[in-house]
């Protein structure tokens, strides 16, 4: 058939139409992703970047919980944690592996070429020449470099975390889904938390599941109760379920009461040690009424660590209180959220009952406000999606007073001077807590130590004048420390550019110089998917933090005028003892010389002058009663100078007074904690 195609052509073009219709049809098949699966492939997120990322991370998350367990029962915390080192032998005996040596060795990824090799022997007999030849002629040779060994992908290094406390322990029947369920938990009201994301333990499992497929094993007991729940589980990823193993009563001899979690993961002890034994110690600076013991068990005995950081204090910050959303905070979907949870029958309650700061006079202003459309009476769930636009604009638009600061559980000033004092030894320590302020209806307070010296504390050298001018810098967020990305946090950016240090006497580059800052909000407004930092782009916070430093920084100034104020007078007073045996002999052979004079009657002298010669004849005035008058004259002079220079410094000598402190007896349990700024006053009843 001419100008058309043939029926075999047809065929053959029908059915290449139909199958790439087929395979469009499989590209647009919608999916969806579970919480647990999206977290699973987007680990970084979660603090979770790569092995030794993750082993610090589960170790946090894991001591964060158990802080937050035993504070909320008012238990003094006592928290331990042990990393145990599992060797691949052991690893693969735990799932159940038999060891395998290798046979065809050019398969794996650390396998040499005879090329490689005669490269590499070449290099090393070159680089012992040239040491060779540098000792002949006296040289100081170089440390040689460590030769690159090639490590297999596969060779993963494995760690059981163990992390125990006496906190308040969890219900048998929701353990499963508190640590098989993503994003479901305790900790999503509002209110000031540790945690960054909810997660919790739930990423530890995911990681898991994920590097080594073992469940995590758990035991809890909650007071009162005369058994312990043991759970091993594991986490369906796709599913976002808990795949329970084992769940079982256990009787509770102890009569404990707390958790234990273990999970096996991989990690990298090697490169992130310092990161988790920092962390262990800036947590017991911001929470020294708890008790921390951090061991390290490695397959080889040498290399085991052991760390305990004793209690301090039994004085415990407040428990956070859960609050209501300020109106200035909220947003159109949360909006939407409170109208469908709320219990409330109208608007006028709703408004009234489900945010802060709006009392009954002022929500029905509000309302009329909005327009004829609302009413006080009007059902709240008949609120229209247009007529949510209408409070929402309202809400951004009206004025209302600032949230109180007192759901917020700060650390407190005593807590904060007694953790850098405990931890760090310092020479000089201010502490300063700023009242509660308001960031986008949010309410914050800042708390800030500054110390000079100490234990641990870097002094400035060349290396770290090019990163952190001499000061060490030490972050907290809802008192838990922050150790990644530091340049950029607000904390950084305003000891290093925006204070003046010499001003308050301080030199930055001699003294070790610790700043401490510690914020506590609702919300806090952390930068960057790992939420490490606190951005600089918030005038409220920026402020803040610039203004407790620097209340730190004067009464450090105050000290060191003092200590500087005593050190000049001690030199005054060397100086002057210095010449007073030279003054007294040539003093006393004047004295001398006017009583011979006065003897042989060649001179006459006034009245005054004679009764001192007389004595000087009788020994009564002597060369050392002359030495005891000038010591005591200079000791006097001294005193004056210095409350002239004190004076002139703006530093008056305060008056002193003794205080004696009673033995207190462990058998009283009836008393009363005053506290101020730098010590606790028990009153005994």
């Amino acid at each position: 058939m001419a100008g058309g195609d043939s029926p075999a052509e047809t065929k053959k073009g029908s059915s290449k139409t139909s199958k790439n219709t087929k395979d469009s049809s499989k590209e647009s098949t919608l999916k969806q992703k579970s919480p647990a699966e999206f977290f699973a492939e987007n680990k970084n997120i979660a603090g979770f970047d790569n092995p030794g990322k993750s082993l610090y991370t589960t170790v946090r998350e894991l001591v964060e919980n158990a802080l937050d367990s035993s504070e909320s029962i008012s238990e003094l915390p006592e928290v331990e944690v042990t990393i145990e080192e599992i060797g691949k032998s052991k690893f693969n005996s735990m799932i159940g592996l038999i060891d395998r040596e290798r046979v065809d060795t050019k398969l794996y990824d650390d396998y040499e070429t005879d090329k490689a090799r005669e490269k590499r022997l070449v290099k090393e007999a070159r680089a012992s020449e040239i040491q060779a030849k540098n000792l002949a002629s006296g040289k100081k040779n170089k440390e040689p470099g460590v030769s690159k060994v090639l490590k297999a992908r596969g060779e993963a290094s494995y760690y059981k975390v163990t992390c125990k406390d006496n906190g308040k322990g969890m219900p048998h029947d929701d353990i499963p889904n508190m640590f098989g369920r993503v994003l479901s938990g305790t900790k999503y009201g509002l209110k000031q938390t540790r945690g960054k994301f909810g997660l919790g333990a739930k990423m530890a499992l995911i990681w898991s599941k994920m590097s080594t497929g073992l469940p995590i094993e758990i035991s809890s007991s909650m007071k009162s109760q005369n058994y312990v729940t043991f759970c091993r589980l594991d986490i369906d990823i796709h599913r976002n379920i808990p795949h329970i193993h084992l769940h079982e009563k256990k009787a509770n001899k102890e009569k404990w009461h707390g958790a234990e979690i273990q999970v096996v993961i991989e990690g990298n002890w090697t490169t992130y040690r310092s990161k988790i034994l920092h962390y262990m110690r800036q947590m017991a600076v911001i929470t020294p009424y708890a008790q921390f013991l951090f061991r390290f068990i490695s397959e080889t005995p040498e290399k085991n660590v052991t760390v305990k950081f004793t209690r301090r204090t039994d004085v415990m910050p407040p428990i956070p209180i859960e609050t209501k959303h300020h109106p200035s905070s909220v947003d159109l979907l949360l909006i939407k959220r409170l109208v469908t949870d709320t219990s409330k029958k109208t608007l006028l309650q709703f408004l009234q009952n489900e945010f802060v700061n709006i009392n009954k006079n002022l929500a029905a202003r509000l309302i009329g406000e909005m327009g004829p459309d609302f009413s006080p009476g009007m059902a709240v769930k008949s609120v229209t999606s247009q007529q949510m636009v209408r409070i929402h604009q309202l809400f951004r638009q009206a004025k209302f007073d600032d949230p109180s600061g007192d759901c917020l559980s700060p650390a407190g000033e005593y807590n904060l001077r007694l953790g850098i004092i405990k931890e760090l030894h310092p020479d000089m320590v201010a502490t300063h807590s700023g009242s509660a302020q308001v960031f986008e209806g949010h309410p914050f307070i800042v708390e800030a130590g500054v110390s000079v010296g100490g234990r641990d504390v870097k002094q400035a050298s060349h290396i770290l004048l090019l990163f952190i001018h001499g000061i060490n810098i030490f972050r907290f967020a809802n008192r838990i420390p922050l150790l990644f990305e530091q340049g950029g946090d607000v904390v950084t950016r305003t000891a290093l550019k925006r204070i003046n240090w010499n001003s308050y006497k301080i030199n930055q580059t001699q003294d070790k110089i610790g700043v401490f800052v510690s914020i506590v909000s609702t919300k806090i407004p952390f930068k960057g998917t790992g939420k490490e930092y606190i951005g600089d782009d918030i005038s409220e916070i920026a402020t803040a933090v610039k203004s407790a430093i620097q209340q730190c920084c004067i009464q450090l100034k105050s000290k060191i005028v003092k200590r500087l104020q005593a050190r000049e007078q001690q030199e005054r007073k060397r100086s002057l003892s210095r010449y007073i045996p030279d003054a007294t002999g040539a003093v006393y052979e004047v004295l001398k010389q006017m009583t011979e004079e006065h003897t042989k009657k060649r001179k006459r002298y006034k009245e005054e002058e004679t009764a001192m010669l007389e004595k000087v004849s009788k020994l009564i005035i002597t060369k050392e009663t002359l030495k005891e008058k000038l010591a005591e004259h200079v000791e006097q002079v001294d005193y004056e100078m210095a409350l002239e220079y004190a004076t002139q410094s703006g530093v008056s000598e305060e008056p002193r007074e003794n205080i004696y402190l009673q033995q207190l007896n462990p058998n009283h349990s009836n008393f009363i904690d005053l506290q101020s700024p730098t010590f606790v006053f028990r009153l005994i009843l």
